[in-house]
C-alpha cells in the first residue's frame, strides 16, 4: 500500500471527508448526510497510522514515544490555538452558564475525553448542540484514545499471536457488532463511543496490514471498485439526514464505501482516484484538519449572534473565514510543529504537549469553577443573564424529585385571616406561574395555594412514577380536605406525550417510552379527563391552562450574545406555526372539554406571548423566559391579566 507522501488521492478522499461536513453543519440540505464525513477521517486516520505501526514494528524500530511525539505535533499545536480562540469568544459571547459549559469541555477536551461528556448530554442531532464550540472534537478524543491503546495491541498481536490480522478482524467484528446492539438501547452510546466506532479505524487498519498480493487487481476491477466506493460515499453524504439510524448498519456505506476507494488507488491511478486527486480537491484535503477545528466554533458563535439563524449568503461568508483560518493555521502552526522548525526534539514535543493540555485542563477548571464568571457581564447582557435565574420564590413553593418529602405548601398573597379556595396545581411550569398569581392575590386580596412537583403533571394514570402519584393523591384530598372551589391545572403537557424537542433525554417522564405518539395522546386525554372528572365531582371549577409557547434552548443563550455585540433582540423567537403545530392535541383536547362542561375553563397564554406569527422571547427589552420553556420572573408576570377571571371567582358567561 503506498503510504501518506505518494497518494494526492487520499489527500483529496480528506476533501470528500471535510466538504460535506461542513456544508450539512451550516444548513445546506443537500449534504443532509455530511457528517459521514467524519466516518470517512476515522478509515483514512486508521489506514495512515497503521500503515506506518505496521512498517516499523515490523522492522522492530518502533517507539511509543516515538510515535505519541509525531501524534502531539500532528494534533495539539492547531487543536490548542482553536481552543484558547474558542474560549476567548465565548468569554465574550456566552452566558455565564455557557462558558460554565465550554469550561468543562475544555477540561475534558485536554483529556481526550469530552466525547464521554457529550454522550451524556444532548444528542449530537439536537438543536442544543448549537450551544457547544466544542462539540466536534468528540472525534478527535475517539481517535486519540484508540492511539492510546492500538499501537500496544498491534506491537502484541504481531510479536506473539501467529494469525495476528485475523485476532485484529475479530476485534473490528466485536466492535462492530457493540454498535449494532447499543443503536437501539443507547444510540448516544453507538455514536460517541470508542468501542462501537473502533470498527471504523480498523477497517482502514486492516487494508493497511493486508498481504501483498501475488498478482496485481486486474484496471478494470480496480476502476469498478473505485467508483463504486466514490458512489457509496456520495449516496451516503446525499441521501442520509439527522433521522438515519446511525452509525449501526447505516455507516457500512460511507466506511466501506472508503475503504474502496484507498484499495482501488493502491496500485495505481483509477478515474475515482484521479477526481480526488484535482488541485482543488488535494489544496482543500491539506487543510482539512485544520478546516475540521475552525469550522464548528465559528458556525456556533456566528449562530449565537444572528436573529433569524444563518442564512445561505452568510453561511457562504462564514465557511470562506473558516477556509482561510484554516490556511492560516496549516501554514502558521501545523507546518512549523509538523517540519520541526519548531520543539525540534521529541521530548521537546512531549513536554511542550503535556503544558499544553495541563495548561487548558486548568484554564477549563477555573471557568467551571466559577461559574462561568457572571462579573464579566453588564447592562443588557447582565439583564438578559440574571432572567435565567428565578428571584420571585418559585424554588420554594417546588417540590424536586429528589425530595423525600412532600411538605412544601405556599400560600401566595391576599388576607391571612381569609382561607384560600384557590389552587394552582402542576408540575415545574405551575412554579413558574408564581410573579402571574402574586399579580393578582396582592391586588385583589385573594389567597392561593401553590402546588408544585417537577416532572409531575396533574393528571390520573399509572404510568407516574410513585413519588408523582403521591402528590397527586394528596392534592386531590387536600381540595376536598380545604373546600377549595377552583383549581388551575398547569404543566409542559407536550413533555409527556412527545418529549423533549432540545435533547433526546427525560425518556421517564413520557406516558408511553415507546413512543407511540397515537397511544401517548389517547392515554394523555383519558388521564387528564379522568382528573378533571374527580375535581368536578368534588365541586371544583377547572381551569385547564394551555402550555406557554416552547423555545428552543439555542435562541434564550443568543439574547446575552446579541446584546454583548450590540444587536437588538427583536424578532427572536418561536414561530406561531410551529408552536400550534405542537399543541393542536391539546388545543381540541382542552376545547372539547370545555365545550361539554361549563365548570370547566380554558386559559391560553398564547395571545399575550405572539404576534404578526411569532412567540416572543424578548417584549419591551425583558426576556419572557428562564430557560426554553419556563417563564422568567418577567414573563410570568406579564401573564397576570389572565388569571384575573379566576381569582376573581368569575367564570364564562
Amino acid at each position: 500500500m503506498h503510504t501518506f507522501g505518494n497518494r494526492r488521492d487520499i489527500d483529496g478522499l480528506r476533501a470528500l471527508a471535510v466538504l460535506p461536513v461542513v456544508l450539512f453543519h451550516f444548513g445546506f440540505n443537500t449534504f443532509s448526510g455530511g457528517f459521514v464525513g467524519v466516518d470517512v477521517f476515522f478509515v483514512i486516520s486508521g489506514f495512515l497510522i497503521t500503515s506506518i505501526l505496521f512498517r516499523e514494528i515490523s522492522a522492530q524500530r518502533f517507539s511509543f514515544l516515538d510515535f505519541w511525539g509525531r501524534r502531539a505535533r500532528r494534533i495539539l499545536p492547531a487543536l490548542t490555538v482553536v481552543v484558547v480562540v474558542t474560549l476567548a469568544l465565548g468569554w465574550l459571547l456566552l452566558t455565564a452558564k455557557d462558558l460554565s459549559d465550554l469550561g468543562r469541555t475544555i477540561r475534558y477536551q485536554s483529556l481526550f475525553i469530552s466525547n464521554i461528556l457529550f454522550m451524556r448530554e444532548d444528542g449530537y442531532f439536537e438543536p442544543a448542540s448549537d450551544l457547544k464550540p466544542l462539540l466536534h472534537t468528540w472525534s478527535l478524543a475517539v481517535e486519540e484514545q484508540y492511539y492510546i491503546f492500538f499501537p500496544l495491541m498491534m506491537v502484541l498481536l504481531m510479536r506473539y499471536v501467529r494469525h495476528w490480522r485475523w485476532m485484529l478482524f475479530a476485534v473490528l467484528l466485536v466492535s462492530f457488532g457493540l454498535n449494532i446492539v447499543y443503536i437501539e438501547r443507547r444510540p448516544e452510546f453507538a455514536f460517541f463511543s470508542l468501542p462501537t466506532r473502533a470498527w471504523e479505524l480498523l477497517c482502514g487498519a486492516m487494508l493497511a496490514v493486508l498481504p501483498a498480493a501475488k498478482h496485481a487487481p486486474r484496471l478494470w476491477v480496480r476502476q469498478a471498485v473505485g467508483m463504486a466506493g466514490l458512489a457509496a460515499v456520495l449516496l451516503a453524504v446525499f441521501t442520509f439526514d439527522k433521522s438515519t439510524v446511525f452509525p449501526g448498519w447505516a455507516a457500512l456505506l460511507p466506511v466501506l464505501g472508503t475503504t474502496a476507494l484507498i484499495w482501488a488507488g493502491a496500485r495505481g491511478p483509477t478515474l475515482a482516484g484521479q477526481l480526488l486527486s484535482l488541485r482543488p480537491m488535494v489544496w482543500i484535503g491539506l487543510l482539512s484538519y485544520s478546516l475540521y477545528l475552525w469550522h464548528w466554533p465559528i458556525y456556533v458563535y456566528a449562530n449565537a449572534i444572528s436573529i433569524d439563524g444563518i442564512q445561505p449568503l452568510e453561511a457562504l461568508g462564514w465557511i470562506a473565514l473558516a477556509v482561510a483560518l484554516a490556511w492560516l493555521s496549516l501554514r502558521f502552526v501545523e507546518l512549523p510543529f509538523r517540519e520541526k522548525r519548531v520543539f525540534a526534539s521529541r521530548n521537546s514535543v512531549l513536554v511542550g504537549g503535556l503544558v499544553s493540555i495541563a495548561a487548558l485542563a486548568v484554564v477549563g477548571s477555573a471557568i467551571r469553577s466559577a461559574d462561568g464568571v457572571p462579573q464579566r457581564l453588564s447592562g443588557k447582557a447582565l439583564e438578559y443573564a440574571q432572567s435565567q435565574e428565578w428571584n420571585a420564590g418559585q424554588m420554594k413553593c417546588m417540590h424536586m424529585s429528589k425530595d423525600k418529602t412532600l411538605d412544601k405548601a405556599c400560600r401566595v398573597g391576599g388576607d391571612q385571616q381569609i382561607a384560600p379556595t384557590k389552587m394552582f396545581w402542576g408540575d415545574s411550569h405551575a412554579a413558574a406561574l408564581l410573579p402571574a398569581i402574586e399579580g393578582n392575590s396582592q391586588r385583589d386580596g385573594q389567597p392561593v395555594w401553590l402546588y408544585s412537583l417537577t416532572g409531575c403533571p396533574p393528571i390520573i394514570d399509572d404510568a407516574l412514577r410513585a413519588q408523582c402519584k403521591q402528590f397527586n393523591q394528596r392534592n386531590m384530598q387536600l381540595v376536598r380536605d380545604l373546600g377549595i372551589k377552583d383549581v388551575v391545572l398547569a404543566a409542559n403537557w407536550s413533555l409527556y406525550v412527545y418529549g423533549r424537542e432540545d435533547g433526546d433525554g427525560d425518556k421517564q417522564f413520557l406516558l408511553d417510552p415507546s413512543r407511540n405518539v397515537a397511544q401517548s395522546e389517547t392515554r394523555m386525554a383519558a388521564a387528564i379527563k379522568a382528573q378533571v372528572s374527580e375535581l368536578r365531582e368534588a365541586g371544583v371549577q377547572v381551569w385547564l391552562f394551555k402550555e406557554v409557547p416552547l423555545q428552543h434552548k439555542s435562541y434564550i443563550s443568543r439574547l446575552t450574545s446579541l446584546a454583548r455585540v450590540g444587536r437588538s433582540a427583536e424578532g427572536l423567537g418561536r414561530p406561531l406555526a410551529e408552536h400550534l403545530a405542537r399543541q393542536q392535541f391539546f388545543t381540541g383536547l382542552f376545547g372539547s372539554m370545555s365545550a361539554a362542561d361549563a365548570g370547566i375553563h380554558v386559559i391560553d397564554p398564547t395571545p399575550l406571548m405572539c404576534k404578526d406569527g411569532l412567540c416572543m422571547i424578548d417584549v419591551d427589552g425583558h426576556s419572557q423566559y428562564k430557560d426554553a420553556d419556563h417563564l422568567s420572573d418577567a414573563g410570568s408576570a406579564r401573564l397576570s391579566p389572565l388569571f384575573a377571571p379566576m381569582l376573581l371567582g368569575t367564570s364564562r358567561q
